[in-house]
């Protein structure tokens, strides 16, 4: 197209299918001296790399179009749509939007310097925002500790009491006039008590009261055992209790029967230690001087051992020499530290259970055969459930957030409020220039989303515009592009 069109006849091979020339043909015949202003190009053309020239791209009378042949029937040219300037510059703009200037955005719950030269009482705010910060930070750090010290929760040793006795009822000699009455029965009752700094209580007050600061008594047992006589009770002389099948805590165990017959019960307690505890073999006592304790507090012991003997071996630290004490529970002469938690497991054994008979005794006054017997036992940290509660406590969280979203709301408001404000502000000083600088900001704004940023609206409107030479190229494009739509566009054949 470069080349633009020629005068002069129309060949009759190059008419259009339809059998007539372009009604448009006189309307758009280039003279001869428009040739050289029409290698202009047009700011709406459409640029395209180099082919070989299409005959759909043309109209009548214009030179160098390939004849069609006769024979073929007429077939309707398959032209492809250059797009319009103004859609092209649109569809640009969607694929590649204009980079717009990014606004700082506040923080939610800070206000700006302007809205602080506005209300001076806001600076009473600033400071509060940043005690809360101060204060923020410090739980931070507090839940952090906390979190830290229940991986290994504290204990304390405490004292469990545990009490058994038993009860009894319709244990009196059988008439014939008391057939009809209830059977003889029974009943062994086990309840434990943690005593409050060892204090004990006074016997006169009875049992006492169970303090829920510490844990109920059956969560100190991994297993309670009670065995009945096999003679009296064949179909089920034991009785087991196991905190694995029953997790949930009790503060006392209660055993039921019918009988009119005294004799003794053998009760076992398997203690459930957490961490788990193990006894200590003879030889192993004799080096630490104690009887049950915890994996890693004997492994502590050895080192303090044979670092208060001076047994490390300065050549090389990762060995010790072994005194005879030593000697007896490792066997060798020198002894590797991370050889000693292997060696130690053969001198680790469970605990001893706790063991005692009780006697049921089916007459008297009262609970017969009330019994005690004192257990040390650890307890937890009394805070430690309040610091776990703490932990895991999301009310308080829910009430602070909800005070924030309404901080954060108000602060939104008043963002707006100081908006509008400097609005009627600068419209008020001067309402020209408050106009006319809104008027240009909507405009750009218009541009950069309809991806128009390159046209000039103000040359557009002007007759000058259309008067250059690339406008006749370009309306000879938008004829003869093929209609999206149907066949009632121009350009259809």
């Amino acid at each position: 197209m470069a080349g633009g069109m020629m005068p002069g006849p129309v060949n009759p091979q190059s008419q259009s299918p339809m059998g007539s020339a372009s009604p448009f043909q006189a309307l758009f015949q280039t003279p001869p001296q428009m040739h050289a202003q029409q290698q202009h190009h047009s700011p709406f053309q459409l640029h395209i790399p180099n082919q070989s020239p299409n005959p759909s791209l043309s109209t009548p009378g214009m030179s160098g179009i390939p004849k069609r042949p006769p024979q073929k029937p007429p077939v309707r040219p398959q032209a492809p749509a250059p797009t319009p300037a103004h859609i092209q510059s649109f569809k640009t703009g969607e694929l590649t939007p204009a980079a717009r200037r990014k606004k700082r955005k506040l923080p939610e719950k800070q206000l700006p310097d302007r809205v602080a030269a506005l209300l001076p009482e806001s600076a009473l705010y600033t400071q509060l925002l940043e005690f809360e910060a101060r204060v923020d930070a410090a739980l931070t750090r507090k839940k952090f500790d906390i979190q830290e010290s229940l991986k290994s929760p504290p204990s304390l040793q405490r004292t469990l009491r545990i009490y058994v006795f038993n009860t009894f009822a319709n244990q009196t000699p059988r008439t014939a006039e008391s057939k009809n009455l209830e059977p003889p029965t029974w009943s062994l009752k086990i309840v434990g008590r943690i005593l409050e700094d060892g204090v004990d209580p006074d016997p006169a007050s009875g049992m006492p009261k169970p303090n829920p600061m510490y844990p109920k008594f059956s969560s100190f047992f991994k297993r309670i055992t009670i065995a009945l006589d096999p003679t009296l009770y064949p179909d089920n002389p034991t009785i087991i209790w196991e905190h694995a099948r029953s997790p949930a805590p009790h503060e006392g165990f209660e055993v039921k029967r019918k009988g009119d017959k005294e004799f003794t019960v053998s009760i076992r307690f398997d203690m459930n230690y957490n961490p788990e505890k193990f006894r200590l073999s003879p030889p192993l006592m004799e080096v630490l001087g104690i009887e049950v304790d915890t994996r890693a507090r004997v492994i502590a012991g050895i080192w303090q051992y044979v670092k208060a003997r001076k047994l490390q071996n300065p050549s090389d630290p990762s060995f010790f020499v072994c005194d005879p004490p030593l000697k007896k529970v490792f066997g060798e002469d020198k002894m590797k530290f991370s050889l000693v938690l292997q060696k130690i497991s053969q001198h680790l054994f469970p605990p001893q259970p706790i063991q005692f008979d009780h006697k049921i005794r089916l007459s008297g006054n009262g609970p017969v055969g009330n019994a005690c017997y004192d257990v040390l036992v650890d307890v937890p940290f009394p805070l430690q459930k309040e610091m776990s509660a703490f932990l895991t406590n999301t009310e308080k969280h829910k009430e602070i957030e909800a005070c924030d979203e309404v901080i954060c709301a108000s602060i939104k408001k008043i963002h707006e409020h100081r908006r509008r404000r400097a609005f009627f502000l600068g419209f008020s000083q001067s309402p020209v220039e408050f106009i006319n600088a809104l008027i240009a900001s909507q405009s750009r704004d218009l541009k950069l989303v309809a991806g128009d940023s390159g046209r000039n609206a103000e040359k557009e409107r002007r007759s000058d515009f259309y008067n250059q030479p690339w406008v006749e190229d370009a309306v000879i494009r938008y004829l003869n592009r093929k209609p999206a739509g149907g066949n009632d566009g121009p350009g259809g054949l």
